[in-house]
C-alpha cells in the first residue's frame, strides 16, 4: 500500500460526483490506512492519521461544484470510509493481543492493560475527530457538524468492535495468574513492551491484504503419463 497522499484526496473530493460514493468510501478507508501505516498503533498516532485525513477531506469537498446535501453524503461516505479503517486497527490490536493470552502472558502486565485501556477509548475517536473538523472555521463547518449528528445517533462499527475486544479480553483478565512462568512466557512479557510496534505490524499485514494480487497463482502443473513397462 502507497504512502498518504493528501493531495490525491483532496482532488477525489474536489472531483467527485454525487454517485461515485463508493469509491470514496473505498479511498478513504485506504487512504487511513495508509495515513496509519508504519507508525506505533497508539491513541495519539491514530488521532493525528485521522487529523491529517479530515482536513484533506475538507480541503477537496470545500472547492466541489455539488449542492450541500451531495457533500454532505460525500462526508458520511468520508465517516464511514475512516470508520473501516479504524474496524482493522481494532482487528490488528485483537490479533496481538490474542497472541499474547495464547503464550500465557497475564493480560494485567502493564503494556497490554494499556492497550486494552487504549482499546476501551476507540468509540471517542473517529466522533473526535469529526467534531475537531466541524468546530473549524469554514464552509465545511457545518457539513461535519451533519455528519457528526449522524455519527453520535447511529455509533461507530469501530467503536462498538473495540467494546466487544475488551469485553472478551477482560473476561480472561479475570482467570488467576499462573504459579510459575515458562521461559518463553517471560520472553512473550519481554515482547509486550513493544506491543504498539507489533499491533502496526499487524495492521500492515491486514491492509496489505486488502490490495488485489498482482498476478494469479500459476496452474498446477500437468503429471507426466506413466512410462509403459516393456
Amino acid at each position: 500500500m502507497a504512502a498518504f497522499d493528501p493531495d490525491a484526496l483532496i482532488s477525489m473530493f474536489e472531483t467527485a460526483s454525487a454517485t461515485s460514493s463508493a469509491s470514496v468510501q473505498k479511498a478513504v478507508t485506504e487512504a487511513t490506512l495508509a495515513a496509519l501505516r508504519g507508525r506505533e498503533l497508539t491513541l495519539a498516532n491514530i488521532r493525528s492519521s485521522l487529523d491529517s485525513v479530515t482536513k484533506a477531506v475538507s480541503a477537496g469537498a470545500a472547492k466541489s461544484p455539488l449542492g450541500a446535501d451531495a457533500v454532505e453524503g460525500l462526508l458520511d461516505k468520508a465517516v464511514a470510509g475512516m470508520d473501516a479503517a479504524l474496524v482493522k486497527a481494532v482487528q490488528a490490536n485483537q490479533t496481538a493481543l490474542q497472541q499474547f493470552a495464547d503464550r500465557g502472558v497475564d493480560l494485567r502486565e502493564s503494556h497490554l492493560k494499556k492497550a486494552l485501556d487504549e482499546l476501551d477509548k476507540f468509540d471517542g475517536l473517529l466522533i473526535g475527530a469529526v467534531k475537531k473538523a466541524a468546530a473549524a472555521a469554514g464552509p465545511m463547518a457545518a457539513p461535519w457538524q451533519q455528519a457528526m449528528e449522524k455519527l453520535q445517533a447511529g455509533g461507530s462499527l469501530s467503536g462498538s468492535s473495540a467494546a466487544k475486544t475488551v469485553e472478551e479480553f477482560a473476561d480472561q483478565m479475570q482467570t488467576a495468574i499462573r504459579g510459575a512462568r515458562s521461559a518463553s512466557v517471560r520472553a512473550a512479557s519481554a515482547l509486550a513492551e513493544s506491543y504498539a510496534a507489533m499491533a502496526s505490524g499487524v495492521l500492515v499485514g491486514l491492509s496489505e491484504a486488502m490490495a488485489p494480487r498482482e498476478a494469479a497463482s500459476p496452474a498446477p502443473a500437468k503429471k507426466a503419463p506413466a512410462k509403459k513397462k516393456g
